[in-house]
């Protein structure tokens, strides 16, 4: 090459180097400044009659229990129209007030769905079910700023917004599917809740939720794909359980890079383990065993050793909060699983909550900075 060739080659690629520079990585969390709890259930429970302890005994508010022993940020998730009743808007709204009223930071988690959106389950919202990509866009936006705004309009803007839950390979089922690589579909539902939030009000921030603290290679692959499809998100969100998602080593790794590589914060939106192995009612557990991953017994020693121990890789790998999974979902006859039946159901988590099965919180379990 001619040397005034590779000069020219040589500024070129300096200017764009400076006019397109790397996002940087966000400095590693001192401290974990969002100690969350997903408390979605309490409604129902306390609506049943349920009554919660605190670690001496006193009856109180779960809400003022759970702030004393560290939160201060909650989770609410919202269905479109619920057979139930609950985690609907009206609910939601209800809840946010309570939230707000004791000063604690609010997550909305937008499932887009009538019932449970998890990795292998994306059902759509029943008065969307015969809507393709281009309205289901509309129909996101719409949804999405109706919430954020009417939250927003009784004084409870909500601090944070999740777009879709545990989306590892889409939303809004078939359309919003990722098949065979092609993220087009679900990047376009994903912009439309972003925008949606950010115009209602600005300072929101979105995350994208994933349950991929399994593998790096897995979060790679969510996360480089939407990244591609230009999708803009503010906080990088990952479900993880020991017993389903491996070691805290991987945890560590998958927070890191994703934090690194992405340079957005982490936060691991779900997490939780059983203080123990026995069933409060027929329906089966949906954790099993006396200690399903090494080294945590089924107890509350071992449940909040192993609390203890998530919040300390994420603080050391960079993340910036936690959230546990329905501390407050306790054994509450009439209060199962299933939003079309809840009376003839039971709860599959009655041995993951952190209160036991009288409303008693485990009194070594706190969430710390």
């Amino acid at each position: 090459m001619p040397a005034y060739g590779l000069r020219k080659t040589l500024l070129t690629l300096a200017a764009l180097l400076v006019i397109v520079p790397l996002t940087p990585a966000p400095a590693a969390a001192a401290t974990l400044t969002m100690r969350g709890a997903d408390i979605s259930s309490v409604q129902r429970s306390l609506d049943l009659g349920a009554t919660y302890y605190n670690a001496a005994g006193t009856a109180a508010d779960p809400l003022d229990i759970l702030t004393g022993v560290g939160v201060n940020y909650v989770r609410l998730r919202i269905w479109n129209n619920p057979a139930s009743g609950y985690n609907n808007k009206a609910k939601v709204l209800a809840h946010a007030r309570a939230v707000k009223a004791r000063g604690l930071g609010l997550m909305i988690d937008f499932h887009y769905s009538d019932t449970w959106a998890d990795p292998g389950k994306q059902y759509k919202p029943a008065a969307w079910a015969s809507h393709g990509i281009g309205q289901l866009q509309t129909d996101v936006y719409n949804y999405t700023y109706d919430i954020c705004t009417s939250l927003k309009a009784q004084g409870t803007t909500p601090d944070s917004v999740q777009i879709g839950n545990e989306i590892n390979v889409g939303m809004l089922w078939n359309d919003g599917r990722v098949v065979n690589n092609d993220f087009t579909n679900l990047s376009l539902l994903l912009k439309a809740g972003y925008n949606a939030t950010k115009a209602c009000n600005g300072g929101t921030q979105v995350i994208i939720h994933t349950a991929n603290a399994n593998s790096q290679a897995n979060a790679r692959w969510f996360y480089d794909g939407i990244r591609a499809k230009g999708v803009p998100w503010d906080i990088t969100g990952l479900s993880y359980y020991c017993m389903w998602h491996g070691s805290l080593s991987t945890l560590s790794t998958v927070i890191n890079d994703t934090r690194t590589r992405y340079g957005k914060p982490v936060v691991v939106a779900e997490t939780a383990y059983p203080f123990t192995a026995a069933n409060a009612d027929s329906e089966a557990n949906a954790v099993n065993g006396t200690a399903p991953c090494s080294g945590y017994p089924a107890t509350w020693a071992g449940q909040a050793s192993n609390f203890t121990a998530v919040q300390n890789t994420a603080r050391s790998a960079g993340a910036i909060g936690f959230f546990y999974w329905e501390p407050t979902w306790y054994a509450v006859p009439g209060h199962g699983w299933d939003p079309a039946n809840m009376n003839g159901t039971g709860n599959q988590w009655d041995n993951m909550a952190t209160f036991n099965w009288t409303g008693s919180i485990n009194p070594g379990i706190r969430w710390t900075p």
